[in-house]
């Protein structure tokens, strides 16, 4: 084993900032590739390609986040700096995508529920994985060698 490894990815705590800011990067970069793929005739691009690439990079910071909340210290500190980063990539990546294919997303489809779906799901993963986190310390904090002992009141 290296001396230099630092264990799992998910062992640290990452930003929620952090992770917003790297999801609407990488989905500028797809946008650019996108725009610059069909402009140079390689191949056709769909008219609403900017707003899979806002879901998907969307999903994608639901998904990682959600598991990066398992190694936060504060939950609560956590859900807020998360829930005000998913609601500051969606708004951004929308008006990415909108500026990008000229599309609004209420003509684009289906992509309006998909962002509804997309934020619901959000919200069940981080509870999920909230709720899993308060299980596993509660299960830590009890004493398995010796577990109390419960009496029934017995009816005479």
């Amino acid at each position: 084993m290296n001396n230099n490894s630092q264990g799992s990815i998910f062992d640290r705590a990452v930003d929620p900032i952090y992770q917003a800011l790297l999801c609407l990067g990488a989905g500028l970069v797809m946008m650019l590739v996108g725009k610059f793929l069909n402009f140079i005739g390689v191949t056709s691009v769909s008219d609403r390609f900017p707003w899979l690439t806002s879901a998907a990079f969307i999903l994608f910071f639901a998904l990682f986040n959600s598991v990066y909340s398992l190694s936060a210290k504060s939950t609560t500190k956590y859900w807020g700096r998360s829930i005000y980063s998913f609601l500051g990539l969606a708004v951004v990546s929308g008006l990415m995508a909108y500026l990008f294919s000229s599309i609004p997303i209420n003509e684009a489809g289906s992509y309006r529920w998909i962002y509804f779906v997309l934020t619901l799901g959000y919200l069940v993963f981080l509870s999920i994985v909230t709720l899993m986190r308060t299980i596993v310390e509660f299960a830590q904090r009890e004493e398995w060698n010796h577990p109390r002992i419960r009496q029934k009141n017995k009816k005479r």
